[in-house]
């Protein structure tokens, strides 16, 4: 019996013929919205950059239409390069915009992506060399918003909201929705909540978000606390051992003291009392959430095993409490010192606000 050809296994469907001419003809000839990219140029100062073209009066916004096979991503890219000879890398998508047909009769979807913070020698090289552009300009967010078209100040004010509050948003006619991650006023947003306009997915979606992080207070035989030194941000203010607990895998806030602890000092020591609960809130930006534990008192042997992930961090020492001022941030030292009170007098855990307690605010009201 001759030899019959292999099959190929269950789990691997054969391919999918190749598109004929026909098929492709059919979908090139269907009505499609344009598709345009904006950027939202940034310098390291927060400023945006504004453009003045030679083919409108009004200001603009980096980018323009999406050509031929190009995605969003890659039109934007190009269409940097052709304004301003950049060559930089297009960053994550911000916001989409959607309009009804307008005067070319056809509807228009925009992705707005972020662009930088672009480097001072990255800023010093722009230039125009196509001719469509004839002057940059960098301003503020709320310059911007007074200096561009209400669509356009619209699509940057979300924009920017979903940057700060790392999230998205959702926009038709440079209006956000009401299930916007972003872009949406707080007010309407609660308005909307209050009011039950909001479907389930749509309350989720636009529900104030948090993040979460999880701290070990470790002190040695002298009191100090044990501090350590980022290699990223700003390397002259120091934290404690600790990170983001990671939610979204199911891990909860004890876990994740314990798995931080051991990543940045190499140590598998678990958890004590928790301390304390800090709430921290700047506006425009998500909450943070911090579950500061007790790690107890290190001995000198411990210590000579700590072993710094180099990429991550720089130096650890023992900081006296009467020195903390020197190297941390204000509410940081708060939640030290307030941890450090309720180690102790086993008072714990305590509600702090910026870390400050809330029960001597109340007090004090």
């Amino acid at each position: 019996m001759p030899d019959q050809p292999a099959s190929p296994p269950p789990s691997s469907p054969p391919p999918s013929p190749p598109y004929g001419d026909s098929v492709r003809a059919y979908y090139a000839a269907q009505p499609s919205p344009l598709v345009a990219a904006t950027g939202i140029v940034l310098d390291p100062r927060g400023r945006v950059l504004v453009l003045t073209t030679s083919y409108k009066a009004e200001l603009e916004l980096p980018g323009g239409g999406v050509e031929d096979t190009e995605t969003p991503e890659e039109g934007l890219a190009r269409e940097l390069k052709e304004e301003l000879d950049l060559s930089v890398p297009v960053g994550r998508l911000l916001a989409v915009d959607s309009r009804p047909p307008g005067p070319l009769g056809r509807s228009l979807v925009v992705h707005v992506h972020l662009v930088g913070p672009l480097a001072p020698e990255e800023i010093s090289a722009m230039s125009f060399p196509d001719g469509e552009v004839t002057e940059a300009r960098w301003l503020t967010p709320d310059e911007a918003y007074e200096a561009l078209g209400s669509r356009k100040a619209s699509r940057l004010r979300a924009a920017l909201a979903a940057l700060y509050s790392g999230s998205l948003a959702h926009l038709i006619d440079g209006v956000p929705q009401p299930g916007s991650p972003a872009g949406l006023d707080p007010a309407r947003r609660a308005e909307l909540e209050h009011a039950g306009a909001f479907d389930t997915a749509g309350h989720r979606a636009a529900r104030p978000k948090a993040l979460t992080a999880a701290s070990v207070l470790f002190t040695d035989a002298a009191g100090g606390v044990l501090l350590v030194r980022p290699a990223y941000g700003d390397p002259d203010h120091w934290n404690l051992p600790g990170g983001g607990i990671d939610s979204d895998l199911g891990e909860i806030p004890r876990a994740a003291a314990r798995r931080e602890v051991l990543e940045e000092l190499a140590l598998d020591l678990a958890p004590g009392a928790l301390l304390a609960v800090n709430w921290s809130h700047r506006s425009g930006y998500p909450a943070r959430v911090r579950f500061l534990y007790d790690g107890g008192t290190l001995d000198a042997a411990t210590l000579a095993r700590i072993r710094l992930p180099e990429t991550e961090l720089l130096e650890w020492r023992a900081v006296l409490p009467a020195d903390l001022r020197r190297f941390t941030k204000p509410a940081l030292r708060r939640q030290i010192e307030a941890c450090l009170t309720a180690r102790a007098a086993a008072v714990g855990p305590l509600e702090l606000h910026a870390g400050r307690r809330v029960d001597q605010l109340r007090r004090a009201e």
